[in-house]
């Protein structure tokens, strides 16, 4: 049988083949003494997702510094492994904008504000039909919609509303509901119908959880313009809701601007990449101008690393 003749290899010098990699780019151990976090930060490799983490927090900078909007999308999951202090603490910087919700983290972060704990055991209650049954949460919370709908409010205010109105709150520093109220930042809270245990109550009232929320969403649309030439768009943990009301208020928004925004970064922090964030938030949304990121890692540990990030390049010299 023929065999390739090796011999009639034609070879190129290293120093014309295009390499990826340099010593230049490498990680560096802990420095002696007390090593600090920009040193940590200064120390990672400068290839694939590194790089992409630097690029990231340094457009979340720049967008602040140049008054462009940082919109931060969020996912159950997040509020439920205790990561709202961080993105609160952002908040009062002035670096976030604007705080996008779905429901299942509008009820996590309801339950902690008003009685210090969430999350419960789905399998266990789903056998005797207790799963999502809390009175006073599903109460709570439906109440707060029908007043919004008759006062013209939308999700996420109305809920804010009516954390503010109560006087024993367990962990008021721990809601980004209330955190947006105080510090007069938007926060929209974008409802699946059907698919949040606070739809199985009671109390439910279809119309005000559809008007509400959809306040909320023509509320996105008209904030995301303000991503034009420079804004960040971070879904952090929303593998489906989020991506797919993003998408929708980018055309809307698109449709009434003449096209804007463009030039925008986008990321996706996720334990596992998704379709729907991926083309929905990554992709699509920046092929006109701008890029998009996937950085991939547990909530816990990927969101403290980016706001502490964040935090020590603001006080750099910019």
């Amino acid at each position: 049988m023929p065999e390739a003749d090796l011999s009639a290899v034609r070879t190129i010098a290293v120093a014309q083949r295009p390499t990826k990699v340099s010593a230049t780019e490498v990680a560096h151990p802990p420095p002696s003494g007390t090593p600090t976090f920009r040193a940590f930060i200064d120390s990672l490799p400068d290839v694939l997702v590194a790089r992409d983490f630097r690029a990231v927090t340094s457009a979340i900078v720049d967008a602040h510094r140049s008054e462009r909007a940082v919109i931060v999308m969020v996912g159950g999951h997040v509020v439920k492994t205790g990561l709202t202090p961080l993105l609160i603490d952002l908040m009062r910087r002035g670096v976030v904008t604007h705080v996008a919700m779905n429901g299942s983290a509008a009820i996590h972060d309801y339950e902690m504000a008003r009685f210090g704990a969430t999350s419960e055991d789905v399998a266990r209650g789903l056998r005797d039909g207790t799963f999502g049954m809390a009175e006073e949460t599903g109460r709570g919370m439906n109440e707060a919609f029908s007043a919004g709908m008759q006062s013209g409010w939308g999700m996420g205010e109305s809920l804010a509303r009516a954390l503010e109105r109560d006087s024993a709150l367990a962990h008021p520093e721990l809601s980004l509901l209330l955190a947006g109220r105080r510090l007069g930042i938007p926060l929209t809270v974008h409802a699946a119908i059907g698919a949040e245990i606070i739809h199985q109550h009671p109390a439910t009232d279809g119309a005000a959880i559809g008007e509400t929320s959809h306040r909320d969403f023509r509320r996105l649309a008209a904030a995301l313009e303000e991503l034009d030439g420079g804004g960040v768009v971070l879904n952090i943990g929303s593998a489906v809701i989020m991506p797919e009301v993003f998408l929708k208020a980018l055309t809307v928004c698109r449709n009434l601007t003449g096209g804007r925004p463009t030039g925008f970064v986008t990321a996706d922090f996720d334990m596992q990449r998704h379709y729907r964030p991926h083309v929905n938030v990554v992709d699509r949304p920046t092929r006109d101008g701008g890029q998009g990121y996937e950085i991939t890692g547990h909530h816990e540990i990927m969101v403290p690393l980016l706001v502490w990030a964040v935090v020590d390049a603001l006080e750099r010299r910019p």
